[in-house]
């Protein structure tokens, strides 16, 4: 299994930026996708951005232009720099892991709060 693990969360004005980053532990798979999903209270889960083991990513509308995933392979670790941040951005956020069409799992979420 693969264990998860975010940082980089936490409150900041509107305008602002962060980096959040999720480390991947445990039984990495060389073709994996992962990404970020964000929850915002009495909302449903939505995509945020995603990126293959092969550094391709898709992002969601609301975030394009201003938010930009990458990852570090030889660490299995992805980012999120988040940049020009709005309130509607405070969520938690959480990164995701997906292998094949069976291995999907989850880290414990972080905090985003922006300001106005």
């Amino acid at each position: 299994q693969v264990r998860l693990v975010e940082s980089g969360g936490g409150l900041v004005q509107a305008g602002g930026s962060l980096r959040l980053s999720c480390t991947a532990s445990g039984s990495i798979s060389y073709f994996n996708v992962m990404g970020w999903y964000r929850q915002a209270p009495g909302k449903q889960r939505e995509l945020v951005a995603t990126i293959t083991s092969g550094h391709s990513t898709n992002y969601a509308d609301s975030v394009k232009g201003r938010f930009t995933s990458s990852r570090d392979n030889a660490k299995n670790t992805v980012y999120l720099q988040m940049n020009s941040l709005k309130p509607e951005d405070s969520s938690v956020y959480y990164c995701n892991y997906r292998s094949g069409s069976t291995v999907n799992y989850w880290g414990q979420g972080t905090q985003v709060t922006v300001s106005s």
